[in-house]
């Protein structure tokens, strides 16, 4: 944290009155790799520097009030094994916040939220990351919510049957007959439809499927880093009029051009030893650093998440703007944003530059809580009006 900033303590104050929403965590999947998800040996009560980017400790420092922790599997898990290790990783969840009850408060609503800031408590919701998690059921999504899943990215890294990914081939345009069926029963649930990961015509075909409003959950600015993870103008745009919000991420590669070629050249790396790009071992880790020896890294900063937000508040409006971090789901971050007590030197990046505390208010704290509430409203007249999909992809895609 850059103790100096003149502006640090005043974006600490107002952490303090309107703590972060942060829409994705990948400590899960980082507790089911490392440690078989047992806090015993792995507490996260201690400061866990040098091992994970995540500890109560530091979400402390950070000023984090909510968290949605990422539920992910990794695409190369599908059909049951998918939704088993979805399953696996929501019970993970569970078994943390039974251990720590005095700091982590369980939430699945708007409401849920607010009375865990009033207690002092961090609440905790779950995202699923990745529509491979149902394996193409209504049902399982049902489960899945029912479970306290409360938001679901409609695509990981690979596609699924019925909605493109930004990083695979095309293959259905976007989303097809049933995935917009997807999306209709997310919003009948009050499930957030989270469009970071997707293809960009996937996006556009889920704000003009979904009566509720969106969700990027960790993407940022295209116009300011051309990267297909990020979101684009036109977007954006739309946002104001569906009423979502998209959180900025912080991982390098998504964020600093000078940055994409060098990852796309370590990954090859990877590729080369036998080790898959987002493998986080140690041994992975280690090729990772004498690359970076070899050919020094870019590095990012807060000033970088903050030319994103800069970008995103003018396109889609200071209501529809959040953070996502993904914090322990990437090997780098940027300086000054090291792990999840940085948020502050955000916050006083921000202030910096004229930021107002309103402004930040709503870019911290109240847009996330109104999004999941307006997302609510709308599941309430939907199940006045309808009951549950029976849908099955055979029927709709054919």
């Amino acid at each position: 944290m850059d103790t100096a900033s003149p502006y640090l303590g005043r974006a600490q104050e107002l952490l303090a009155a309107h703590p972060v929403v942060d829409g994705h965590n990948d400590l899960p999947w980082a507790l089911r790799k490392n440690v078989r998800y047992d806090l015993d040996r792995l507490d996260l009560s201690a400061d866990q520097t040098g091992v994970l980017h995540t500890d109560l400790p530091r979400l402390r420092a950070g000023g984090v009030g909510a968290q949605f922790w990422s539920v992910y599997v990794t695409c190369s898990m599908s059909g049951d094994d998918a939704v088993s290790a979805t399953l696996e990783q929501i019970d993970g969840v569970q078994q943390m916040l039974e251990r720590y009850p005095a700091e982590l408060a369980r939430a699945l609503t708007a409401d849920d939220m607010e009375r865990a800031r009033a207690a002092g408590r961090i609440a905790s919701l779950m995202g699923a990351e990745g529509g491979h998690s149902i394996n193409n059921s209504l049902a399982t999504l049902r489960a899945l919510y029912e479970l306290g899943v409360r938001y679901m990215t409609l695509t990981h890294n690979d596609n699924v049957p019925w909605a493109d990914s930004a990083t695979d081939e095309p293959a259905v345009g976007g989303l097809s007959p049933f995935g917009r069926e997807v999306v209709r029963e997310m919003n009948r649930l009050g499930m957030l439809v989270d469009l970071s990961h997707v293809a960009a015509t996937t996006m556009r075909d889920a704000l003009d499927a979904t009566t509720a409003p969106v969700i990027f959950s960790h993407s940022s600015a295209r116009a300011v880093c051309d990267h297909v993870r990020n979101i684009p103008d036109d977007v954006l745009e739309r946002l104001s009029g569906n009423g979502g919000v998209a959180m900025a991420t912080f991982v390098p590669k998504f964020i600093l051009p000078a940055a994409v070629e060098w990852t796309l050249a370590a990954d090859d790396n990877l590729r080369a030893h036998g080790y898959h790009p987002l493998d986080m071992s140690p041994e992975a880790m280690k090729l990772h650093a004498a690359f970076e020896e070899a050919r020094p890294r870019p590095v990012a900063t807060a000033a970088t998440v903050a030319d994103h937000l800069d970008h995103m508040r003018e396109a889609a409006g200071v209501d529809h703007i959040g953070i996502g971090g993904d914090f322990d789901g990437t090997a780098f971050v940027p300086d000054g944003l090291d792990d999840v007590s940085g948020y502050p030197n955000l916050i006083a990046e921000l202030l910096r530059r004229g930021w107002s505390e309103p402004d930040l208010a709503k870019l911290t704290w109240k847009n996330a809580v109104r999004v999941l509430g307006d997302a609510e409203a709308v599941a309430r007249d939907e199940r006045a009006r309808r009951g549950p999909s029976n849908a099955v992809i055979a029927d709709l895609d054919a």
